[in-house]
């Protein structure tokens, strides 16, 4: 599999954009909040952006668009594009197949024991193109996995 952030020209405009109108928004105190750029919960004190955003996979009808938190300025992004996520992995989270052409194809809530399990299965079938992962609790699109 291959876990992929939020891409480096969308996180340039945010970066540009924010504190310019109210969708791009400049945060400083927001520890624990999943970040988007490096995959991982932000630390106390460090400057967060909050911005709109469409995750690639979704067209038509199933196309969204929701909150992402990154750092204000750029970093060195995950850790690791090959393996989930440390900091998402101790939740049960959201896993939307898309097909692609953009339609959903599947979801289901996967464990923490069994993240890599079922995002394996999911990848297994051919139909399915990307899987979003998402928080169970607020719906909100952490990260990307296609298949390596």
């Amino acid at each position: 599999m291959r876990i992929h952030a939020l891409p480096t020209d969308v996180l340039d405009r945010a970066r540009k954009l924010a504190g310019t109108d109210e969708h791009h928004e400049v945060h400083v105190e927001f520890p624990g909040t999943p970040l988007r750029c490096c995959l991982r919960k932000a630390e106390a004190g460090e400057p967060l952006i909050l911005f709109r955003h469409t995750p690639t996979a979704g067209t038509g009808p199933y196309e969204e668009l929701g909150p992402v938190f990154a750092h204000a300025e750029p970093c060195d992004g995950p850790a690791s594009t090959t393996e989930f996520p440390e900091a998402f992995r101790h939740a049960p989270r959201t896993l939307r197949a898309y097909t692609a052409d953009g339609r959903i194809h599947d979801g289901e809530i996967a464990e923490p024991e069994t993240l890599t399990e079922t995002v394996t299965r999911v990848l297994d079938d051919p139909r399915v193109a990307e899987i979003q992962v998402r928080s169970v609790s607020h719906g909100c699109f952490l990260f990307a996995i296609t298949r390596d």
